[in-house]
């Protein structure tokens, strides 16, 4: 008990600011970086890690770099003396009630989303991944450190047993599974899940002092040492989480026990430095990551009461990183984004646990600097995993932008605000990052195939940033145990409630889903039409129904219209009568009965946005964005657009018509054992071997059919043969394939020398086979484009009139498989006119392997 109380001391301590920590570097920089830190433990180079270990952490007399590091203003007497105060009644178990009049989560058990919509199919791809991951190999360095018998094999990457994380993908599968299966209630998933708690629970009864992690408690001695390791209380943070989440979403009364457990031995572990040298060594120690420690046990404390939880859950607010946002100071360049969102995420949960002012502060400056300095237009932010000088965006467009975890853990932050503050500026921002941030991150409907980084440069790819697409099973980074996380719990943040005598719902993402909404004893049907380039419109209908047995009765319905929108055309009916719409960014209140149904229509626009750099000479850098919607253009790097006069965006923007998808076509041929496929390469035409979908290669395989009769309709490529057709490649809007003569190459240009060197007749294949055509000049009967006969790799295509060759080897050489296009567009598409070229744009979370640029240069 004597320890107890002396222990409570230092927390005071840490309240009232009368000890100030002295460095908050999160060690060296390069060190910070989980990709470093990965590379840096499994290199030979002994010298390599003798120099980045030497400085493992800045010290006091590093005079220039503290000086760097300290607030440039001081908290006040007054704001001590309340800390101190706001302390003293939170010590009081009696007067404890979570603080402030916040919405209410709605819970995921009673939110489903729509199978068929963009965040049902990707909530889909997410479970059959938990599905795929076998329980021995998830658990088997737990087991081994454990010394209890290990059957299965270890998976790679980071879950490697060599590898100083390992652990922490199976804190976050335990997340991801809790709120997957209350998503879906998938008992497959169900049982999974209550295994691995199972024999986590008998790896730390076998252990026996409460510990439990997938590797040796002697990291904790060299982390309290201060001595290089990689990050354990990070992985903690995700064990205890799992945990946590397995009892919060599935009732797990053992899993929460474990955490206790886990808890106790390490607040002996805190209290046992602190007692030996001193609180400042114990925050010395926090810069080393240590992810959401103080998050978790605030939300633990939440639900025992415990006051050790409590004062833990206080020693992991790192102190010399909220001091910086507590006096308001932008102070945050050159930190590692993903370490300290998680600290912000922790003292939003000590605003809602103890209701001190400051902490509410601390949050909603940290989410305006983030916004207004340090955020993309995808509303992630962190160039290679840091923070970079404020509105400074423009020099670090690159392959290692955005670290999806921190958009992971952004969304979070302002997910707290929201529900603070109703303010719809922080739905807006949710939907922003969800969109552009969070849905792309998977490579379509692959099973556990995700990226680490979201590339913002000029002529990008996500798979060619450092760590490309992972694998399944051999990749495990941080971004896959978040990317887990958010693909599980999609349905979070569509619905909050305000508790009162009428029932009160706020709706906030317009996501095709149904809620069984218990207080307002309804069932919510919200069903979205798909968001389409041709109809300018988000569309949205509400319908419900009585829960069977409940009694009616009436309630209200908030629905968030977005900043994005705008006034004019935007429409509501409720029960087929005009409502009167507030202004953008605010909410639409609805009086509702069992039975209504309610029509919106929100008009969608198109408009540029600057890159947050306050620099005059990149003025020019902007993206362009459809309502919520980040438009990338499909380019290898290039980045000009010139709009003359006009202001409007809609003068240099032209919608893809629904109907072009039917015009895509790719041109095949056998030869040998190889399919080969007509392709631009570099504005040549050439036969390349036969590309996997989503690729550069697919892009530029694809051309559409442009009719001589410009109004023409077809429903299938087969009704295209008999026609007059120019081909116009996918990625090159405006530009069309040509001839130079007879035997001489294939090009692309935009402005052939004569119409008719562009014409070719589709007809019926040459060689007679049912399913073949031929493309025949119209400038040139009985010419033909050509590749060879029997090639084995690539050849370039001309027009060619007759051959050396047997007439049954011409045909064959002119004849061509003519398929669906190996790209398509997609419904949210657009022809930007560029400088030198136009160019094809579509929404950034669509885009898998293909190049593209989201930032363009845009002038008059």
């Amino acid at each position: 008990m004597k320890g107890f109380v002396m222990f409570q001391v230092f927390g005071i301590f840490l309240l009232c600011g009368n000890v100030v920590s002295k460095e908050c570097t999160n060690s060296p920089t390069q060190l910070s970086s989980h990709s470093v830190r990965y590379e840096l433990l499994k290199s030979q180079d002994e010298s390599w890690k003798k120099e980045m270990f030497s400085h493992y952490h800045l010290i006091p007399t590093d005079d220039s770099a503290w000086s760097n590091l300290l607030p440039r203003k001081i908290l006040r007497e007054e704001d001590e003396f309340s800390w101190s105060m706001m302390y003293k009644e939170m010590k009081n178990p009696g007067s404890f009630k979570l603080a402030g009049d916040f919405l209410k989560e709605v819970s995921l058990h009673d939110v489903r989303l729509d199978s068929n919509s963009t965040h049902g199919r990707a909530q889909q791809t997410n479970l059959e991944y938990l599905l795929m991951l076998d329980v021995d190999n998830l658990v088997w360095s737990f087991r081994k450190t454990a010394g209890l018998p290990t059957p299965g094999k270890p998976y790679g990457g980071w879950e490697g047993p060599d590898v100083e994380l390992r652990g922490h993908f199976v804190g976050h599968y335990l997340s991801a599974t809790a709120q997957m299966w209350a998503s879906t209630h998938n008992d497959t998933l169900k049982e999974k899940m209550s295994t691995i708690v199972s024999v986590l629970s008998t790896c730390q009864k076998k252990m026996g002092t409460g510990y439990l992690s997938a590797f040796p408690s002697e990291f904790f001695d060299r982390f309290e040492a201060i001595k290089p390791v990689w990050a354990p209380y990070y992985t903690i943070h995700k064990i205890l989480a799992g945990l946590l989440d397995q009892y919060t979403f599935a009732d797990n009364a053992q899993a929460l026990e474990m955490t206790r457990w886990m808890v106790e031995y390490f607040y002996n572990r805190v209290q046992k430095v602190i007692t030996k040298y001193s609180v400042e060594r114990h925050w010395l120690s926090l810069n080393e990551e240590t992810g959401g420690m103080n998050d978790v046990l605030y939300r633990l404390f939440t639900i025992t009461g415990d006051q050790k939880h409590l004062l833990l859950a206080h020693l992991f607010d790192k102190p010399c990183f909220l001091g910086l946002l507590a006096v308001e100071a932008d102070d945050i360049s050159g930190f590692h984004a993903n370490t300290h969102i998680p600290v912000v995420i922790g003292s939003q949960m000590r605003y809602e646990v103890t209701g001190d002012p400051l902490y509410k502060t601390i949050a909603t400056f940290f989410m305006d600097i983030v916004n207004s300095s340090h955020s993309y237009a995808t509303g992630g932010t962190s160039v290679s995993e840091f923070w970079s000088d404020p509105k400074r965006l423009a020099s670090t467009l690159q392959t290692e932008n955005e670290e999806s975890c921190t958009t992971y853990n952004m969304l979070k932050v302002s997910r707290h605000l929201f529900r603070w503050t109703k303010e719809v500026a922080y739905a807006d921002y949710y939907e922003r990052a969800l969109t552009n941030g969070v849905i792309g991150i998977q490579r379509g409907t692959e099973p556990g195939v995700m990226i680490y980084m979201l590339p913002q440069g000029r002529g990008v790819s996500k798979a060619i940033s450092y760590h490309h697409w992972g694998t399944p099973f051999d990749s495990f980074w941080c971004c896959y145990g978040t990317g887990i996380e958010s693909f599980s719990k999609l349905g979070d943040s569509i619905y909050f409630e305000d508790e009162g005598i009428v029932p009160s719902l706020y709706i906030i993402q317009y996501i095709s889903s149904t809620l069984d909404w218990k207080s307002g004893k309804i069932v919510l049907n919200q069903k979205v039409d798909p968001v389409v380039s041709w109809d300018p419109y988000l569309h949205v209908t509400l319908t419900s129904s009585l829960k069977e047995g409940a009694a009616g009765q009436s309630s209200t319905l908030n629905l968030r219209i977005p900043i994005w929108t705008r006034s004019k055309d935007a429409k509501a009916t409720l029960n087929a009568q005009n409502l009167d719409l507030p202004a953008p960014g605010s909410f639409l209140t609805v009086k509702w009965s069992a039975g209504d149904k309610l029509t919106l229509q929100l008009p969608i626009s198109l408009r540029t946005e600057p890159i947050k750099d306050d620099r005059p000479e990149y003025a020019s850098v902007q993206a362009i964005l459809y309502g919520p919607y980040l438009l990338s253009g499909y380019s290898g790097g290039d980045w000009d657009i010139k709009t003359g006069s006009t202001n409007s965006v809609a003068d240099w923007m032209d919608p893809v018509p629904a109907a072009y998808n039917n015009h895509l076509v790719t041109f095949t041929q056998e030869s040998g054992d190889s399919t080969f496929v007509l392709t631009n390469s570099n504005q040549s035409i050439r036969m390349e071997k036969f590309s996997k979908a989503g690729t550069d290669a697919a892009v530029l395989a694809t051309f559409r059919l442009i009719f001589d009769n410009t109004s023409e309709e077809i429903t299938t490529i087969r009704e295209a043969i008999g026609k007059t057709v120019m081909l116009e490649p996918f990625d090159l809007p405006g530009m069309v394939l040509v001839h130079q003569g007879t035997e001489n190459n294939l090009e692309i240009t935009d402005s052939p020398d004569d119409e008719a060197t562009s014409s070719f007749h589709l007809v019926a294949g040459l060689d007679g086979k049912d399913d073949s055509v031929s493309l025949e000049s119209v400038s040139q009967k009985g010419c033909y484009v050509y590749s060879d006969v029997n090639y084995s790799s690539s050849v370039s295509t001309k027009l060619s009139c007759n051959s050396a060759s047997s007439e049954a080897e011409f045909n064959q050489a002119i004849s061509f498989v003519m398929n669906n296009g190996r790209s398509e567009y997609h419904p949210i598409s657009f022809f930007a006119k560029g400088a030198s070229r136009n160019f094809l744009m579509a929404p950034l979370q669509s885009f898998r392997d293909e190049s593209y640029t989201i930032y363009f240069n845009i002038q008059p």
